[in-house]
């Protein structure tokens, strides 16, 4: 447009308006911290054994002997099963004639059946998870990492949908309507009678997580001019996202039952519904819907409380000309309709896809970690903190393509270290996770930025949603990487380091935008790759004329 920057630059940049926008986005974002990340002590597994009924009639020597002892996988140490116990009848016959295990009774050569009475859990950490409710564990272990993988498959269908709607009906309504389905549904969840009713509504869940975060996401980006977006993009909803991770292990600590956990972690959502009179709708919007009036509106009511005297004409005639085109209906299927598009979108697809693989995977693996599960849970959030910062700094002053590439390069060099650390130097590991997971958490803050800058405002929404919607693919596969862990501790270091460091490379072939202004149509976008030619929104109208009439005379 005629460059939206300009013909808003009388509001400034940090007024009354501007704070207002930006510190409450940022608090609609908090809950998702902790609603994303709350299935780390949900669907946690404590320590487990086959329960002995109390009624069976064993001496004490053969109830403690009446679990097998089996090799750990990780400490390579013989532990109790999980899975199986000796056959009580044996153990019956061999008490009632007064035998002793391992003495009288050679316990390698008793048979072992599986936990038919149910399993005996570990209460010291959890009151309840919804693995010791339903029992997933044994020959149902697979249903819990099904439960994220179904979270994220919500996450999937609302990046899909919410980022059409809210470029077909505006940002602000589905901002409101989705952090609504987050909040109820959160709240229905409390009462499951059973794991499929769970699953169902925790999928849900999901579709409002992403689709709020991505709305208001896009809404401040929008709104907000040039120095302080920059800030609200990285650090600002980041900061707040990492704020409710951060209080996620806190409530946790202190609410030890699942249901409980839940209920508290859904209330504060309730709190949100008065923003809806203090939330404007994004003017850029508007603007590329045509309804220009209702734009100048909300710039006047900005300016009115910035304490500014508004230009009696805020956008001019030659904005009602580019609006033939930002008034076409634009879907998903427009960030594949153009090979320079449809690269951008390939490329960015690819490496949403594995910064979200390594994302999760790094924060759901928090309570595997050795030592205390919400401490982990609480380090790992607090890595965020200084990572979002450093995001800041570098979408502040340095290029988007090299901070995205050199974050996503070392993220993977740290995790690949990884396996090469001797079993008995935990720390050093830990150490090493937690360093990959600084470095992956500041790629991912700069590349939800960078994706807003690289995409038009009559398709950014839509472009943002789409990548967050292809990322889901490695949202929904995350929780099996850790899942991994059970054949070899280092295998899930390995192929996360890989495909991040490659990532890294991939994230080179993407066009610059630092210092260049929203492009606000389709034309308007940077080229695939970003080095290989000048775009048409970096030249003047003169400098347009002189490529021209260049042309014409090399064609004479």
């Amino acid at each position: 447009m005629t460059d939206y920057e300009t013909a808003t630059a009388f509001l400034g940049e940090w007024g009354r308006f501007q704070q207002q926008v930006f510190y409450l986005l940022c608090l609609s974002i908090i809950p998702n911290g902790f609603a994303g990340l709350s299935i780390v002590f949900v669907a946690d597994t404590p320590p487990h054994r086959c329960l002995i009924p109390t009624h069976i009639n064993l001496t004490a020597a053969w109830k403690n002997s009446s679990i097998p002892l089996e090799e750990d996988n990780h400490s390579g140490a013989l532990v109790p099963s999980k899975c199986s116990r000796y056959k009580l009848e044996d153990l019956l016959s061999f008490s009632d004639r007064g035998l002793l295990p391992g003495v009288d009774v050679n316990l390698s050569n008793v048979a072992t059946e599986g936990c038919l009475d149910g399993w005996e859990y570990d209460r010291s950490v959890y009151i309840s998870t919804i693995v010791t409710e339903w029992d997933l564990v044994c020959d149902d272990r697979w249903r819990n990492p099904l439960t994220s993988s179904l979270f994220f498959f919500g996450v999937l269908t609302g990046s899909f949908v919410s980022g059409q709607l809210s470029d077909r009906y505006g940002r602000k309504k589905v901002l409101f309507a989705t952090m609504a389905v987050q909040t109820v549904f959160t709240f229905i969840q409390v009462f499951s009678p059973s794991w499929t009713v769970f699953c169902a509504v925790f999928f849900v869940v999901g579709m409002g997580q992403i689709s709020n975060y991505v709305a208001a996401f896009v809404l401040g980006t929008e709104i907000l001019g040039p120095r302080v977006r920059t800030i609200f993009s990285t650090a600002g909803v980041c900061l707040f996202f990492g704020v409710g991770y951060l209080l996620l292990p806190l409530f946790a600590f202190f609410i030890r039952d699942w249901r409980m956990l839940l209920l508290g972690l859904t209330l504060p959502g309730f709190l949100y519904v008065p923003l809806w009179w203090y939330i404007p709708e994004s003017p850029r919007w508007l603007l590329s819907q045509g309804r220009v009036e209702e734009a100048e509106d909300i710039l006047r009511d900005a300016a009115k409380r910035n304490k500014i005297e508004p230009p009696a004409v805020i956008f001019d005639p030659l904005q009602k000309e580019l609006q033939s085109e930002n008034m076409k209906a634009h879907n998903i299927c427009d960030l594949l309709r153009s090979p320079n598009i449809r690269w951008i979108s390939v490329t960015l697809w690819l490496v949403w896809n594995t910064l979200t693989i390594a994302y999760f995977a790094l924060s759901l693996n928090t309570s595997n970690l050795h030592g205390n599960a919400y401490f982990n849970c609480f380090l790992s959030a607090l890595v965020e903190m200084p990572a979002y910062t450093l995001s800041w700094v570098m979408f502040r002053w340095c290029s988007r393509r090299l901070s995205l590439f050199l974050t996503l390069f070392m993220g993977g060099v740290f995790l690949l270290l990884i396996q090469l650390i001797p079993g008995d130097m935990i720390y050093v590991a830990i150490t090493l996770e937690m360093m990959g997971k600084f470095a992956v958490t500041t790629a991912f803050a700069i590349v939800y930025a960078y994706t807003a800058e690289l995409y038009p405002t009559v398709l950014r929404n839509t472009a943002v949603g789409a990548c967050s919607m292809a990322s889901r693919i490695g949202s929904i596969i995350a929780p099996y990487f850790i899942y991994l862990r059970s054949y070899s501790v280092s295998l899930p270091y390995i192929l996360m380091g890989s495909l991040t460091a490659m990532s890294g490379l991939l994230s080179l072939l993407l066009p610059e935008s630092y210092g260049m202004p929203l492009p606000d149509t389709i034309t308007h976008m940077q080229h695939f790759p970003g080095c290989c030619r000048k775009t048409p929104y970096t030249l003047t109208h003169t400098e347009e004329k002189e490529n021209n009439a260049e042309r014409n005379e090399e064609k004479h």
